[in-house]
């Protein structure tokens, strides 16, 4: 009788025991986890949250610097396509998507 309570408190401590294992293994993983979203994560939807807030706040007069390097002012917006001076007489046509950064009409120049 007391061996078979023996071997019943031994198989309930080995089963906890098994569980304290399975937290110790996903706890680092979780911890990994934690840091990435902190540092990687969360910062780059902040900056994305900001890019598109910019993209719909172009107005015309906006001075604006293309992915590819081309600086040059908002003289029409029609749709998702921009059309950007960049010299006199010189208009092209931009997709907002490919606007990286955008300078206010009263702090141009």
């Amino acid at each position: 009788m007391i061996a078979n309570i023996r071997r019943n408190i031994m198989a309930q401590a080995a089963q906890n025991a098994g569980g304290a294992s399975m937290l110790g293994a996903f706890l680092p993983l979780l911890l990994i986890f934690l840091i990435f979203y902190f540092l990687l994560i969360m910062p780059q939807q902040k900056k994305e949250k900001q890019r598109r807030e910019m993209l719909e706040n172009i107005k015309r007069g906006d001075k604006i610097i293309t992915i590819g390097g081309i600086v040059g002012t908002v003289e029409e917006i029609k749709g998702k396509i921009v059309a950007v001076k960049i010299a006199d007489n010189t208009v092209i046509e931009v997709l907002k998507s490919a606007i990286s950064q955008m300078f206010p009409a009263n702090n141009a120049k």
